[in-house]
């Protein structure tokens, strides 16, 4: 172990007087290297971030003229060098530290501001070597950031523009001083940053993610998490996908279900006016229409018992018509595109109804799917958004003698996208552009379908002519006889199993059109 040295407290304020500037990304640089001028802070630059802040005007040191050498090997070393790095990791309190600076020539540094060059982009394509690869990892920068977040005590650092504004706020409220509270929070941002950056380059040589490093800050302390004796917390960041406008904050299970929400609502991002209400993140109706009035009551009209206390998402601005069918039902959470005039000053008389705006669809965020399991987490690409009903139709394959009518085509793209979005094992009957049943996570398909049926059946729905969805294949032709015997003449389904054949004779026996998909939706 290290030997700590038994030194002074350091201060929770330290000056800033002089700021090394190295940044790929200039956004905001020369609006921050103004801010510091005025406060009197020398700057000290590199290459492309000197020339832009000395064309601004501002009196700019070089890094080699600080150590005495020029930038070498076509740039690949310029700030690795003790001028630098003795002025980075001094100790203030330390008096043998202060010796040896003296003793050197070499001043402090006390705020680093340096961003990483480009190393996902730059290896992002399905042509770039390794040659490529190397002369797109950052050494210089990573080792700066990183000496100035060890000595947080007494050095800041700010690897990101959105700390610019900030930084500069509390120098001026606080004679061009940063606290402790500051520093250590902007050394933990710092070391997160290179953390990323580190695993990428990893996950570049090994071909795969070799390991996982997840920057994502706490956005949000929970109430509770699933139940009241389980601690949580929101980290990442939601600004700009969802904005609550009214109600109380949103609880864990409640952002549980807003995902699910989001994302089966993106299914139908071009379709007709469609509602869809879930609960417990599975779809207990889904309704498509001319107007959403029309598509909510689709929607309600599957199951009148589970949506008390649901959630109801539309893809289309919520108008007031609709507002007052949804307002007879008690619903936690109400999401919309937009809310049409007077919309919101109605669902805002109740208080503790959320309402959410949806800022953007939920398949525009990059990412991974990642979830925590016993000694781990797993982690996998999201499950796409189905493509368009035109695209869906040319790559599914009809294996039966029958093809599907125009009418059941429509119903099979509407009930596959709702399959989709149900939990495994998944059946969803579908008609008009309505859930007729939906069965969710059963053991057994067979369940499934029983349960869905049922569901419809207390709702007085009719089957006659409707379709069926199962998100995976029916391992056996009892799933697809079931359906039919409830009156369903069209079904669509990944195929694969190795009874495929008889499951198609047993439709092409009952007049069924059956559709291949090729893809299953597990959803567990």
């Amino acid at each position: 172990m290290i030997h700590v040295k038994d030194l002074p407290e350091p201060s929770d304020r330290y000056p800033i007087r002089r700021a090394l500037l190295s940044v790929f990304d200039k956004t905001g640089v020369v609006d921050l290297g103004k801010a510091l001028h005025r406060h009197g802070v020398e700057l000290i630059s590199t290459g492309g971030t000197a020339r832009a802040l000395s064309e601004a005007g501002l009196p700019v040191t070089s890094v080699d003229s600080l150590t005495g050498y020029p930038e070498i090997l076509g740039g690949r070393v310029k700030t690795l060098h003790p001028a630098v790095h003795g002025g980075l990791l001094s100790r203030r309190t330390d008096d043998e530290d202060q010796v040896e600076l003296k003793a050197q020539g070499i001043e402090e540094i006390d705020l680093v501001v340096v961003n990483l060059y480009p190393f996902e982009e730059a290896t992002s394509g399905d042509d770039v070597t390794d040659a490529v690869a190397i002369e797109n990892i950052d050494i210089g920068g990573p080792t700066m950031i990183r000496a100035a977040a060890k000595n947080f005590f007494f050095v800041a650092v700010a690897c990101s523009a959105e700390w610019y504004d900030d930084i500069i706020s509390e120098m001026d409220a606080n004679e061009g001083t940063l606290s402790m509270a500051t520093r250590r929070g902007l050394a933990a941002a710092a070391f997160d940053h290179t953390a990323v950056y580190d695993t990428a380059v990893s996950a570049y040589f090994q071909g795969a993610a070799a390991s996982l490093a997840i920057d994502a800050p706490l956005q949000q302390t929970l109430r509770y998490g699933e139940n009241p004796h389980q601690q949580a917390g929101l980290f990442g960041d939601s600004s700009g996908l969802f904005e609550k406008l009214h109600g109380k904050d949103l609880s864990f299970n409640n952002l549980l279900d807003l995902s699910a929400a989001l994302t089966i609502i993106d299914e139908f991002r071009h379709a007709d006016p469609t509602v869809a209400i879930l609960k417990h993140t599975n779809p207990c109706g889904v309704g498509t229409a001319t107007d959403l009035e029309s598509a909510y009551h689709k929607a309600f009209s599957t199951d009148r018992q589970s949506p008390f206390g649901g959630i109801v998402v539309v893809n289309q601005p919520l108008d007031l018509a609709t507002a007052e069918a949804i307002d007879k039902v008690f619903t936690e959470i109400i999401i919309a595109p937009e809310f049409g005039e007077g919309v919101l000053d109605f669902l805002m008389q109740k208080k503790n109804r959320r309402l959410v705006k949806m800022l953007r669809w939920a398949s525009e965020e990059d990412g991974m799917d990642i979830r925590s399991v016993v000694g781990g987490l797993l982690v996998q690409d999201r499950d796409d958004v189905l493509p368009s009903f035109e695209d869906l139709r040319a790559r599914c394959s009809v294996p039966t003698k029958r093809q599907p009518t125009e009418a059941e085509w429509k119903n099979l793209d509407f009930a596959w996208r709702v399959a989709k979005n149900v939990k495994s094992n998944a059946i969803v009957y579908a008609k008009d552009g309505q859930t007729i049943g939906v069965g969710a996570g059963q053991m057994s398909r067979i369940d499934a379908s029983e349960i869905a049926v049922s569901k419809g059946r207390k709702s007085e729905l009719s089957f006659d002519g409707c379709v069926v969805a199962s998100d995976a294949f029916f391992p056996f032709a009892d799933g697809l006889l079931e359906a039919a015997k409830n009156g369903a003449t069209a079904a669509i389904q990944p195929g694969g199993s190795v009874r495929d054949e008889e499951v198609i004779a047993a439709a092409d026996e009952n007049g069924i059109a059956m559709v291949f998909t090729g893809n299953r939706h597990f959803r567990h």
